[in-house]
């Protein structure tokens, strides 16, 4: 069930469940939590605290304005976790919930635990160069004006494999379907921003999983990132696209537990009390 909390004047939804250290999970710019990681909610609750956020301007959550940047939404997420009283947590993000966790780590220190970047760039201008990111803000907002089954055609090529098992994607297709464009395109501009200052900085534990079919973050761009986080790890799923956790359900919660459970400071933030009301 979806509940709301409020942030700098923005209502933001979240999906919430389990208990232990915290786990935040943060979509990508299309799609929302549960549609994104509704099989990590569930399976990772019986060790974690999972808390999934609507980013502002998707599911739940309260359009921002079109100019919010990625700054903003990284103090909008941090914010979000204050507002839990959450001190730290486990920052995990697909695409651009994964650039927003490295851009949280840089403007808030102390708040993630560990980082996990899945199908994640350094930004599109840090990882694609300018002349891709270019195009690549220039197409997504050009699609912010199609019609929803338009907007479905035009995105859902690039986020699955040929393979992709039509049950489920469906769901996740369904939450495209109903993207607001105010919030698309504030998402799409902030997914530009160069976040390549920020991997030198990192010094929490690690992973970039990576897609072997993503069309949209190839393996090589994780791999360039990998080269500059000493100590990252790299994993690579066999089969996928960019939407992992939605068609690898069950491989993207395996490398995520055994990460988290191997990050080495893992337990030190259990929280023993509830989620405030």
């Amino acid at each position: 069930m979806t509940q709301y909390v409020e942030v700098g004047g923005l209502s933001i939804g979240f999906e919430h469940a389990g208990s232990g250290p915290v786990v935040l999970l943060a979509h990508g710019f299309v799609g929302d939590a549960r549609s994104t990681w509704g099989s990590q909610i569930e399976a990772l609750a019986d060790e974690f605290t999972v808390i999934a956020w609507d980013a502002p301007g998707m599911g739940g959550s309260s359009d921002p304005p079109e100019e919010f940047g990625m700054d903003a939404y990284a103090d909008c997420l941090a914010g979000f976790l204050r507002a839990l009283q959450i001190e730290r947590a486990h920052l995990v993000g697909l695409s651009f919930g994964a650039a927003l966790a490295l851009a949280t780590f840089h403007r808030h220190r102390g708040l993630a635990s560990s980082l996990t970047l899945v199908s994640g760039y350094a930004g599109w201008l840090g990882s694609l160069g300018r002349d891709e990111a270019d195009q690549r803000l220039s197409r997504s907002l050009q699609a912010s004006r199609l019609a929803p089954d338009e907007f479905v055609a035009a995105m859902a090529p690039s986020m699955f494999s040929p393979s992709a098992e039509g049950t489920l994607v469906a769901p996740f297709l369904d939450s495209v379907r109903a993207f607001r464009p105010t919030g698309f395109r504030a998402m799409a501009r902030a997914s530009y921003a160069d976040q390549r200052h920020v991997l030198a900085e990192v010094d929490v534990p690690m992973l970039l999983l990576c897609a072997e079919h993503d069309v949209r973050a190839p393996t090589s761009i994780g791999d360039a990132m990998h080269r500059a986080v000493p100590g990252s790890e790299l994993v690579v799923l066999t089969g996928p696209g960019h939407a992992s956790s939605v068609e690898a359900p069950d491989d993207v919660t395996r490398e995520l537990r055994r990460f988290l459970m191997s990050s080495g400071s893992w337990r030190r933030h259990i929280r023993q009390d509830p989620l405030p009301d």
